[in-house]
């Protein structure tokens, strides 16, 4: 299946167990297919939007159904080069909301405070010219991967 990714998510507390002293135990791998998307984002008047997209039919539906169970949580985008990390935008300054499309979800992110909204804009600036450099773009919801994006 072309569209979709496999991300490795790592429980992070709770990898030491009990047991011999000095012997670690293996950290426990939790492992996600996620829909691989298009994306487009833009500034509007008082935020971003962002549009995810993708012409195979079960990733739009993985990826709406993801953005449904998870409405109402903390949206973050995580700029992604190689398999590493190599920026993170935790969107807390403003309110992000999923609307659904057809052909995938349109995300906004807006706040009607000025400053809010100017670093909103901000962070879409950098994340457009990462993208554009050949960074790609995990979208989460709650720490969730909810797509892995390209332009």
């Amino acid at each position: 299946m072309k569209t979709m990714m496999t991300m490795e998510r790592m429980n992070m507390p709770g990898t030491m167990m009990g047991g011999a002293p000095g012997m670690m135990a293996m950290p426990a791998m939790n492992m996600m297919m996620i829909p691989r998307c298009t994306m487009k984002m833009e500034k509007c008047t008082d935020g971003m939007k962002m549009m995810c997209t993708s012409d195979d039919a079960m990733a739009v539906g993985m990826l709406q159904n993801l953005c449904d169970m998870l409405a109402g949580s903390m949206m973050s985008c995580c700029m992604m080069n190689n398999g590493m990390m190599m920026a993170c935008f935790n969107m807390t300054m403003g309110m992000c909301k999923a609307d659904m499309m057809k052909n995938g979800v349109t995300i906004t992110c807006t706040s009607g405070d000025e400053q809010c909204c100017k670093m909103i804009q901000e962070c879409c600036d950098c994340m457009m010219a990462m993208m554009k450099c050949g960074c790609s773009c995990c979208l989460c919801l709650n720490n969730m991967p909810v797509c892995c994006c390209t332009l």
